[in-house]
């Protein structure tokens, strides 16, 4: 009976609770969180609310209470703090990297360089900055197709691409600046042109084992309007590639994956275990790098982690004892929608505190809810001025699963919002268009 110490509380992490309790092992489950999530709450021996993820004098009594055989972080920000480090020692093997490698998603700029240092496929043009001088040149040299990239952690929000939120050299220039002034360096790159994706993978140190593809929404409107947001939503197709993705792409993506787990622990001389999150886009001139992240997406593992055939609980193991080729990881032939259910007004003036409902007896078998920013109880349940619940529908082809999700959440009731074109024919055969056009 494996004693698993969860670190987080949002919809990523209640995908995890539910897949470990699927688990033949008979799991016991220990959550660490800074405000309850009613789902996780029902499925846990011990749920320690504490003011901050990195707040070690609490973890510490916490796991010295439980004595977790394994931890696992669902966010970034603790794992960039060192959260891995300390629970190594207090003896508990973690699933998320070492502080030293969280640099893979804390620095941009480390990132490129690693690529570079390493000759590593991928890369767009790109310069890092720590005065103001000579960014404007660098964005006339772009011909002003550029992205800038705040060089730290700033919760999915630090990234600002001309044209979709920059209103030219002027506007980006002046957003670098503020980059620099707030964290010391800004990066700025080439406008890639192409269609996203994500392709996570499970990393014991050496073996790299690839999860199905998945594409992200992170606009808050349809069409792909609207303010930058975690994530509205995603979705998977039934082949572990997407519909404008070819095998070749998904090979060439897990080839980054693979070089960059090998380049990490080469310079920084410790291994790389956890998750490895690669966001890929794939354009004219092959697969580029947009950035990686240390842990599982919100929303993607809501996609990935309910077809996920294999024990979770096998799979952790098998990455802190550095033997994943020895297992076989298989997920579901399914196609899978998820769309978030977010507060009216979301994400910059998000209303907080108003009563939804569900109606669960309504909602479709092949349909999983997972609880994010809410509070209270399952049947008495507020909204907490983030996104609220994630749905997702699991079908044998992508237009059953996105038909499956919009039943679901006709049955979520109160002042809330969610982009219905998600997963829908039209928008996939907009992105397969697009790849043709290009």
């Amino acid at each position: 009976m494996p004693r698993i110490l969860l670190i987080g509380n949002g919809g990523r992490e209640h995908a995890l609770a539910e897949t470990f309790k699927r688990s033949p092992q008979n799991p016991q489950l220990f959550t660490f969180a800074t405000a309850k999530n009613p789902g996780i709450f029902e499925l846990c021996e011990d749920y320690f609310i504490s003011n901050n993820l990195a707040n070690f004098d609490d973890l510490e009594n916490f796991a010295e209470k439980i004595r977790p055989d394994f931890a696992i972080i669902g966010p970034e920000d603790p794992i960039a703090k060192g959260i891995t480090n300390f629970l190594q020692t207090l003896n508990i093997p973690c699933i998320a990297p070492h502080q030293v490698n969280a640099d893979l998603e804390a620095s941009k700029n480390f990132t490129r360089n690693l690529l570079d240092k390493y000759n590593i496929p991928g890369n767009p043009k790109y310069k890092t900055f720590s005065k103001k001088e000579g960014i404007k040149e660098f964005m006339e040299a772009l011909n002003g197709n550029f992205v800038v990239k705040y060089d730290a952690l700033k919760g999915g929000k630090g990234v600002k691409v001309v044209g979709d939120h920059l209103n030219g050299i002027k506007d980006g220039y002046e957003y670098a600046c503020q980059c620099i002034d707030e964290c010391g360096k800004v990066v700025i790159e080439e406008k890639l042109i192409g269609e996203e994706f994500s392709l996570i993978s499970f990393v014991d140190g050496e073996n790299v084992v690839d999860t199905p593809a998945v594409q992200d929404h992170k606009r808050a409107y349809e069409n792909d309007t609207g303010p930058n947001t975690g994530g509205m939503g995603s979705y998977s197709d039934t082949d572990m590639k997407l519909p404008f993705l070819t095998e070749q792409n998904i090979k060439n993506a897990h080839e980054i994956n693979v070089k960059v787990t090998k380049a990490i622990q080469e310079e920084t001389l410790v291994p790389y275990k956890g998750i490895m999150y690669g966001g890929f886009m794939v354009t004219k001139n092959g697969i580029k790098l947009i950035e990686y992240n240390i842990r599982f997406g919100d929303p993607e593992a809501m996609n990935i982690l309910p077809i996920l055939k294999t024990d979770l609980i096998e799979i952790c193991q098998a990455i802190i004892k550095g033997n994943l080729d020895q297992i076989k990881v298989e997920f579901e032939k399914k196609a899978t929608v998820c769309k978030y259910v977010v507060p009216e007004g979301y994400p910059d003036q998000a209303i907080k505190g108003e009563k939804i409902t569900i109606d669960y007896e309504k909602i479709p078998k092949n349909v999983k809810i997972y609880f994010a920013s809410v509070d209270g109880t399952k049947n008495d349940l507020k909204l907490c001025g983030s996104r609220a619940i994630g749905v997702t529908g699991i079908g044998e082809n992508l237009v059953e699963a996105e038909k499956l999700c919009e039943e679901a959440i006709k049955h979520i009731k109160g002042p809330v919002f969610h982009r219905k074109d998600i997963g829908t024919q039209d928008l996939v055969l907009k992105r397969v268009k697009h790849m043709k056009e290009i």
